[in-house]
């Protein structure tokens, strides 16, 4: 849980404060080169969800990240692995940064514009913040964790390959629907 909770503040914080940053240094729509054709910042408020995704729908999004927010803190007691804990507190980091754009900056409560301000024009055409790129994150860790099968606890199913069974002399019987000790009987 402690792992959870500081992944989120840190997330959070890096996300707010860089969004600060950007709103007292650049002017809107501005662009500067970071990192020659590789990074750029470039100011931009975003009305919607990704690629500015269906922009009169921000308070649509403001629920969702609302539902998702409490999802996590009731679900976080149930978290006893490290990895697990990484996603969920990446995940709720990334989903306050966002949140509180929603809610406190223009044009009103609820439906405020998100601040983006990361562009790497060579990788994605989008324009995104500390707080995204914390959700994709998450969610690429959460991909990774489900197929490996690994649980809220750490722990990883045991396969039973059928190996042990295919070696026992029994397990043409039972194979064939007879019980262990039994003569198979052939149709």
């Amino acid at each position: 849980m402690l792992i959870l909770v500081g992944v989120a503040i840190t997330v959070y914080a890096v996300d707010q404060v860089s969004k600060y940053f950007v709103v007292t240094t650049l002017a809107e729509g501005e662009t500067v080169q970071v990192i020659g054709d590789v990074l750029h910042w470039q100011f931009v408020r975003n009305p919607g969800a990704a690629f500015s995704f269906a922009s009169g729908m921000t308070w649509v999004f403001t629920i969702l990240a609302a539902g998702v927010i409490t999802f996590i803190i009731w679900f976080a007691r149930r978290i006893r692995s490290i990895a697990w804990a990484l996603v969920f507190g990446l995940l709720l980091g990334g989903v306050l940064g966002n949140l509180t754009d929603r809610l406190f900056r223009e044009p009103a409560f609820g439906i405020g514009h998100v601040i983006d301000f990361i562009s790497t024009p060579w990788m994605l055409p989008a324009i995104y913040n500390v707080a995204d790129i914390a959700i994709v994150s998450s969610m690429i860790l959460f991909m990774i964790l489900t197929i490996r099968g690994i649980g809220l606890d750490g722990s990883r199913p045991v396969r039973d390959d059928g190996a042990t069974d295919a070696a026992s002399p029994d397990a043409g019987r039972e194979a064939r629907g007879g019980a262990p000790g039994e003569p198979a009987h052939e149709s």
